[in-house]
Formats: C-alpha cells, sequence, structure tokens
C-alpha cells in the first residue's frame, strides 16, 4: 500500500510538472530575456517575426545603416532592423564583447584587433569605398603632408584604417613616423578643433570633411581615393553566435545593407534627406558630401576581398596595430552576399522632410 501511494505521488508530481513545462516553455526565450542581450528579439509588427539592433556611428560609412532601418519598416521584409547610434568605437567594442549587440558597423583594422583578441566576429560586408579626407585649416599654405612636418594632426583611432593610409602617405613622401605629432579625438570635434586651431589638420571620414569646408575653417588637402583607390573604412562586423545561430537574419541583413547601398549610390540627395535625423546631423552637409565630388564617397563593390583586406592587415602588424597577422579565413564571411542585388525599394516622396 504505501508503494503504491508513493508511485501516485511520484506520478502527480511528474504531470504537474510535464503541465507546467507544455504552459510556460522555459526553454523558449521570452521577449524580455533576449531585450536584456540587446540582440534578436520579437519584432514590434506583426509584419515581420523578428528584429535586430545594428550599431553604428553617424558617418558617411555606415550610412547604409540607417537606410536598412528605415526601409526594413517601409518595405516587405522578415526582419525589422533597428540602428543604435553610437558616438565613439570603444562603446561600440564593449558593446560587442557584451554581447548587448551581435551586428556593427566598425572601422577594419579594429574588427581585425577584436579577433586577434578573441572575439569571435566576422566581416559580412564593406560600409563604403572612399569617403575619407585629410583636411587642413582653410588658410594653411601646405601642398603636400611633407609641408605638415612639426604640426598637429588628428584621427579617430589609432585602430583606423585613416591612421594606416596617413602613414602610409608620409613613408611615400619621405616622413618618419614622429615626423607629425598625432592626436586622437572624436570625428565630431575635429571640425570645432581645427577652426580653435587647436590642431593643423585632421583626417577622418565623412561628414567631417565636409563639415569644416562648409564652415569656411578648412580644405581638403587629400582625398583618400587619390591616396589609395577603392579605399576601405568601415565594414559590418557580425558576431559569430549569430551567424550560427540565427543565420536567416544575417542573410536578411546583409540583403538589407547591399540594397541600400545600391539604393543610396543613385539616390543621393534622397540618402541625404533620409540619413540626417538618424545621423542628428545638418542634412545639408550629408547633401554636400554625396553630391559635391564623385570623388568623395561610393556605394558600389562592397564585396571585400582577401586581398584588400590582406593589406590593411600586413600594414597594422607593419605598424605594430596588430600583434600577428588574422587569416582571412578566420575573418571573412562572404556567404550571405546576394548574388543579384537590386536597389531597396524605397519611395523617395514618403521619406519623411525633418
Amino acid at each position: 500500500m504505501k508503494l503504491t501511494m508513493g508511485r501516485f505521488i511520484i506520478g502527480v508530481v511528474l504531470f504537474i510538472g510535464i503541465i507546467g513545462l507544455l504552459r510556460f516553455h522555459p526553454w523558449t526565450k521570452t521577449k524580455a530575456d533576449t531585450d536584456k542581450k540587446g540582440t534578436v528579439h520579437e519584432g514590434p509588427k506583426g509584419d515581420a517575426g523578428q528584429s535586430l539592433t545594428i550599431g553604428y556611428l553617424p558617418v558617411t560609412c555606415h550610412l547604409t545603416c540607417p537606410v536598412t532601418d528605415y526601409a526594413s519598416k517601409t518595405t516587405k521584409s522578415n526582419t525589422n532592423f533597428n540602428s543604435q547610434r553610437f558616438t565613439d568605437f570603444p562603446t561600440v567594442v564593449s558593446a560587442m564583447e557584451a554581447k548587448q549587440i551581435q551586428a556593427t558597423f566598425m572601422i577594419v583594422p579594429l574588427a581585425m584587433k577584436l579577433r586577434e583578441e578573441g572575439v569571435p566576429v566576422k566581416i559580412c560586408y564593406l560600409g563604403h569605398r572612399d569617403g575619407t579626407e585629410i583636411m587642413v585649416r582653410k588658410d594653411s599654405k601646405a601642398s603636400s603632408l611633407r609641408d605638415m612636418k612639426g604640426k598637429t594632426m588628428a584621427i579617430p583611432s589609432p585602430y583606423s584604417n585613416q591612421n594606416i593610409m596617413i602613414h602610409k602617405l608620409m613613408q611615400d613622401q619621405g616622413l618618419k613616423p614622429d615626423d607629425i605629432n598625432f592626436v586622437v579625438l572624436p570625428p565630431p570635434d575635429m571640425p570645432t578643433s581645427l577652426a580653435a586651431g587647436a590642431i593643423d589638420g585632421y583626417v577622418v571620414g565623412e561628414p567631417f570633411c565636409a563639415k569644416a569646408e562648409l564652415d569656411g575653417t578648412g580644405r581638403v588637402l587629400y582625398y583618400a581615393s587619390d591616396i589609395w583607390p577603392d579605399f576601405v573604412s568601415c565594414a559590418l562586423v557580425v558576431h559569430e553566435d549569430l551567424i550560427n545561430e540565427r543565420p536567416d537574419v544575417v542573410k536578411d541583413l546583409v540583403r538589407g545593407i547591399a540594397q541600400s547601398g545600391k539604393w543610396a549610390e543613385t539616390h543621393r540627395a534622397d540618402a541625404a534627406k533620409l540619413a540626417a535625423p538618424y545621423f542628428r546631423q545638418d542634412r545639408k552637409v550629408l547633401d554636400y558630401v554625396l553630391n559635391s565630388s564623385t570623388k568623395r564617397v561610393s556605394y558600389v563593390q562592397l564585396t571585400p576581398t582577401d586581398e584588400e583586406l590582406q593589406r590593411i592587415d600586413d600594414m597594422a602588424v607593419k605598424m605594430g596595430i596588430l600583434k600577428r597577422t588574422v587569416p582571412m579565413s578566420e575573418l571573412i564571411d562572404r556567404e550571405f552576399i546576394p548574388h543579384d542585388i537590386e536597389a531597396a525599394a524605397i519611395e523617395s516622396d514618403k521619406i519623411p522632410d525633418k
């Protein structure tokens, strides 16, 4: 009798446990759980079953991020993409390391550094081509980088390809590494520092070069395309956990970025109008970047090649930015890049005029 009663009690406990599992699905991540990580969570609309947050800075190398955000909410898409604005790369790195975000735009040598340090990230696509200038004060008599010997110039980060590019130019012109005094400044601070005379020049991505031009305080000494044709600054960097766990989301993301780039290339005024509120910048400045010269920025040919990223890697190792060469097979994942890229289906007349 005792044995029978014991079995009965065990049976009741198991039955209640099974009902609880079926009722509450503890193996399924709740919206609160996934939101806490800031990665993939349930889409806010009924027309998209999932959502992903992507990090970006308010620079034109990252312009396809807000365009993809906008397109995912105004066109038919499997995923809603929410762009999260950052003001500096150290914060982006911290967010990626903590997996608060699992996809972001980032300067390429910094992505290489993360990979070197064991953070499992992959470069899946590029941000744009060119889009960087070397600026000097409007009244500067400099006609080459040699004329900046003994001067102070700002770079956005030691891990930026802008830093590698300007040191390449120094080497080409016979300058030693310590012939120019370099300081690190956040890109938004560069135009004001130049105007105040705190620095003599800077190298950075747009629109912070155009800002100094339009303010009448700076001028272009070199376009990146003159120094390094098809210059690469930033790339779309994705955490391997997201690639392994949600490849469908990554496929949607890369397709969205590719289509946004093709749209931006041929709808430059509209792209400036769309991105301005995301960037919290004057639309006129973005419009100037996108339309004043074809040398400034391009959103085509954004598939990264082993050769061009290997060149950056080799120069970074030579400069001591990286301790070792990062194998391109570990760094690049081209699996999600669509073979046929159509322009994003964005209706120009429906872009809010903010």
